[in-house]
Order: C-alpha cells, then structure tokens, then sequence
C-alpha cells in the first residue's frame, strides 16, 4: 500500500487518483497510525520551504515517517518542495531538512539566464536520466515532466543524482539515496511520463 502524506501542502486527490486509474493500492495518511502499514510513501509539497518543513512537523506524521524511512527502510518519493524536503537544509529559508540525501536546496543561477529566460522555471522541459534506475525504466529517451520552482537540489555526492535538466544551465531534477526518492517536477501533470514514472515507484 502507498500512502501519500497529507500534511496540508501538495496536490494529494491527484496522486491518488492516478493510483487509483491505474489499480494500484494507495491511501491518503493524514495521522501517524495511518502511515504504519504503508509499504511505500509519497511525500508532495508546494510553497516555501520553511513553512512546508514547519507544516509537516506538526502534523503528527513526522516521527513515525521518519521511523519509517530511516529504520524500516520504506521507500519515500518526494516530489516538487517534498523533494527539497530531503536535503539538509535550503537557502531560501532557515529551517533544516530531513537530511535524507545529503545536500542543500540553491536558487537557480539567474547569471546564465538570458532576456527570455526568468523565474520560475514554469513549464514543460526534458529529462535525461544519468543512471539506469527503475525509477525512470521506460523513460530514458524523449521524457518530459512539467516543472514550476525556482530552487534545485545540489546533492553533496554527485552519484545521488538521477536525471537532470536545463534551465539558463543544467540542474539535478532527480535524486536517490539508498530508499529515498525525489522529482523536481510534477507527476501528476504530466501526463503519460507522470503516470509511468508513479507507476514505476509502486513497482520498486
């Protein structure tokens, strides 16, 4: 069973409802005891950093998620801000992260930028996968997700990066360390790569 953390941040009827097209088994956990079965987790997240890190910690699910990834070893997929969640920290606000890939959320390099080119990034982009993961079987060639941020995560341990993609200059829009994911993009708007690539996390 996937459970999708709902901590008040992030768009949690859509995850659930692509699961749900595709039969596969998914709940919405709004309490710690709802996260105690869960084989797998989705962490979403939209807005700043410090307030969606401040939001999950007092949302009762906080401890026992860690819990769960950290000594249980589920795997976790963040997505958007929830992927910005797994550093250690991030220069757009003051409050640490979960540290579980190591590295620090930086705004995008605006020096590279041409006239045309400003933030957000907002839209559809492609993503090149780095490694072979089964996070992206399928979706090595002609990938694209839809994108809306204006930081990136800079992962410490340049093999922690999936895929990247470019924006004034290149960025790593897909991390994995050990059991924990992370997408930059959305999934769930974008379309038949979304849906392939949140099949692919339920079949990990």
């Amino acid at each position: 069973m996937i459970a999708i953390i709902d901590y008040g941040l992030g768009n949690v009827l859509a995850f659930a409802n692509m699961y749900r097209r595709m039969a596969v088994p998914v709940s919405i956990a709004r309490t710690a005891e709802d996260l105690a079965g869960a084989t797998k987790l989705i962490l979403p997240g939209v807005g700043a950093f410090d307030y969606a890190m401040e939001s999950f910690r007092r949302s009762g699910m906080y401890d026992v998620a860690v819990e769960r990834v950290i000594k249980d070893k589920v795997p976790v997929l963040g997505i958007c801000v929830g992927m910005q969640m797994l550093a250690g920290g991030s220069e757009e606000g003051s409050a640490s992260g979960l540290n579980w890939v190591p590295g620090m959320v930086r705004k995008l390099d605006t020096t590279h930028f041409t006239q045309r080119t400003q933030l957000p990034h907002m839209g559809w982009n492609d993503v090149n996968p780095k490694q072979s993961s089964p996070l992206f079987a399928g979706l090595e060639t002609d990938a694209r997700f839809y994108f809306l941020h204006s930081y990136y995560f800079d992962c410490q341990d340049q093999a922690d990066t999936l895929a990247t993609a470019e924006y004034g200059s290149r960025f790593a829009c897909a991390v994995n360390h050990e059991n924990v994911y992370g997408v930059q993009f959305h999934p769930e708007k974008s379309h038949e790569f979304g849906a392939r690539l949140l099949k692919n996390f339920a079949d990990i």
